[in-house]
C-alpha cells in the first residue's frame, strides 16, 4: 500500500465559520513522508503547522491548531476527507485564520480533491496500529478503542431534541464508504444558541447554506435533511478528522458515545502517552 499525494493543486474559497469572512485554502502535492502540513499565510509570512495532538489549541465548536504565533481553525472536515481518501502527503495553504466552511460537510472538499487527482508515491504507507484496549470517559462522554485491522467507528449520540434523540451509526471507514455514507453529512446547531455565540465572536459565518439549523420544533433548512440520521454521521466525520491529529493513519476500532472535539483530543493525547498502546507499521 504506497503513500499517496495529489496529482495537482486545487483551491477552495468560501466563508469562515467563526469570523464570517472570505478565506481560501489551496491543496498542493507533497513528497513522500511529508505528511499533512498546513502553510498559514499571514503578516509574519508563511508558517508551517504539522499534525500532532498537542498542536490543538482550541476545540470550541471546531478544532484549531496553533504554534503560538499563528493558528488555523475548523480543520476537522479537511483532515477527515484527506484521511478517508488515504491521502498521506499534502500542503494546505491557508489565507485567513480559518479554512472555508463550504456547505458544512466534506462534499465539496472531496470534489476538490477528486479534481486535483490522487497519485501513488514510491514509498510504503506508514501507519500506527492500536495494540491494546484503552478508554476514556468523562462527563457522560466516552471513547473506547481496541485493536483492529482497519478504521472502524461505532458512534452513538443523544440530544434532547425531537429530530435527533438517540442515533447510532457503525461503519468501517474506506474511501468508498466515506463517500457514500459520511461525506455529505453537514454540521448542525441550534437556533436558540446563535445570538449568544455571535456575541462572543463565534459562528458568524453560519447560515442555512452551511449548517443544519434546528429550532424547537424541527429543521429550519428548506431542503430538510440529507439523511434521517445526518447528525450522527456528521459526528463520525468530525471524529475521523480529530483522530487525524495523530499525524499518521491509525488502525483501530472505536466505540464513541456523545463525544466532541475537546473529548476527542483529550483521548488522543492520552493514547499517545500510553506506553505500548500504538505501534508503527508499514503497509
Amino acid at each position: 500500500m504506497p503513500q499517496k499525494t495529489l496529482n495537482g493543486s486545487v483551491i477552495c474559497t468560501g466563508v469562515s465559520l467563526h469570523a464570517g469572512t472570505q478565506v481560501s485554502m489551496e491543496f498542493k502535492p507533497a513528497p513522500a513522508d511529508t505528511g499533512i502540513v498546513f502553510h498559514v499565510h499571514g503578516d509574519e509570512g508563511v508558517r508551517q503547522l504539522a499534525l500532532h495532538p498537542e498542536a490543538v489549541s482550541t476545540t470550541e465548536l471546531a478544532t484549531t491548531i496553533s504554534d503560538g504565533v499563528v493558528s488555523v481553525s475548523t480543520i476537522e472536515h479537511v483532515l477527515s476527507s484527506l484521511r478517508a481518501l488515504d491521502i498521506d502527503n499534502v500542503e494546505i495553504h491557508v489565507v485567513g485564520c480559518e479554512v472555508p466552511l463550504l456547505d458544512g460537510s466534506a462534499k465539496l472538499i472531496i470534489e476538490a480533491l477528486d479534481k486535483a487527482g490522487i497519485v501513488e508515491l514510491d514509498a510504503p504507507r506508514k501507519m500506527q496500529r492500536v495494540t491494546r484496549e484503552y478508554s476514556l470517559e468523562q462527563n457522560g462522554k466516552s471513547i473506547a478503542v481496541a485493536p483492529y485491522e482497519g478504521f472502524r467507528v461505532d458512534y452513538t449520540i443523544r440530544f434532547p431534541h425531537p429530530v435527533i434523540g438517540e442515533q447510532r451509526f457503525v461503519l468501517d471507514i474506506t474511501p468508498e464508504s466515506f463517500r457514500e455514507h459520511i461525506a455529505n453529512a453537514r454540521t448542525f446547531g441550534f437556533f436558540r444558541e446563535a445570538e449568544y455565540l455571535r456575541s462572543r465572536g463565534l459562528a458568524r459565518g453560519c447560515s442555512l447554506d452551511n449548517v443544519i439549523v434546528l429550532d424547537d420544533n424541527g429543521v429550519m433548512n428548506e431542503g430538510g435533511l440529507r439523511f434521517s440520521d445526518e447528525f450522527v454521521r456528521h459526528k463520525i466525520l468530525d471524529f475521523i478528522g480529530d483522530m487525524a491529529m495523530l499525524g499518521k493513519p491509525m488502525l483501530g476500532s472505536f466505540t464513541v458515545t456523545c463525544s466532541g472535539h475537546a473529548h476527542n483530543n483529550a483521548f488522543l493525547r492520552q493514547l499517545v502517552q500510553l506506553e505500548g498502546a500504538l505501534e508503527d507499521v508499514e503497509r
